[in-house]
């Protein structure tokens, strides 16, 4: 083991342990350097490494907001990863759209259920007043797709935030950060679909009425079709874009 391996260890030991939480400033690197009898070279490497896993920020200086500060973004190194894994060669466009299949479909019954719940309680509600629903954000993402003068640039980033929501409604971080993760990698596969398509503004229609109907089935409760359907969209944009 290197030694800022070793550093990174007894910071994960610490996290573990409850010694700082979310927010807090981590000692400086003469501190760690100090304390874990380490140069302050292999501490440097060590903070470098967990800002790029989206583990820490870190500012120069040496004003109050100089330093590292823990702020646990996981996907930002999720997706720096997985998006050189694919540039390599190591992992395909099959291996994405594959790994997204997985997420949204085991998302969508935790999505169901809670639709049901909320339904269940404007049901018996004695006010008529609107309340907030777990769907509210994704049929604004729709609303705006449905623009007829939309760019497909900017269909796809609406598209991407719309699958991120739905997985967020499940209420499992982590599984929300594997998607965020994903997400670069995602639009990159899908805008390189869009470019081979003589007249892409159909395909954005199909789409959006895709996913209309996935949106209605969840609001019903219905997991098993909510699942049926996304991966039928899923995978026939795949298909479509030439990527089988």
């Amino acid at each position: 083991m290197q030694t800022y391996e070793s550093v990174l260890a007894r910071i994960e030991q610490g996290l573990a342990q409850g010694r700082w939480k979310m927010g807090d400033r981590l000692p400086s690197e003469r501190a760690f350097s100090d304390e874990f009898e380490v140069s302050r070279a292999s501490v440097r490497e060590a903070l470098r490494v967990l800002e790029a896993m989206g583990i820490v920020r870190r500012s120069t200086g040496s004003g109050p907001e100089s330093g590292a500060i823990l702020i646990d973004k996981p996907a930002a190194g999720l997706g720096s990863a997985m998006r050189l894994h694919i540039a390599s060669g190591a992992t395909s466009v099959r291996d994405v759209v594959e790994m997204r299949l997985l997420i949204e479909k085991c998302t969508l019954p935790a999505v169901a259920m809670r639709c049901a719940a909320e339904q269940l309680h404007a049901e018996s509600a004695a006010t008529k007043r609107h309340s907030p629903n777990c769907l509210d954000r994704a049929k604004e993402l729709l609303d705006l797709m449905a623009n007829p003068v939309i760019d497909v640039e900017e269909f796809q980033q609406l598209d991407a935030a719309f699958h991120v929501e739905l997985v967020s409604i499940a209420g499992n971080p982590l599984i929300e950060a594997t998607m965020l993760g994903l997400r670069k990698s995602i639009e990159e596969y899908v805008r390189q679909g869009m470019g081979k398509l003589e007249d892409p503004r159909q395909l954005l229609l199909e789409l959006h009425q895709q996913h209309t109907k996935i949106i209605e089935t969840l609001a019903l409760g219905n997991a098993s079709l909510a699942q049926q359907l996304i991966h039928d969209h899923i995978e026939g944009f795949y298909r479509t874009a030439l990527f089988s």
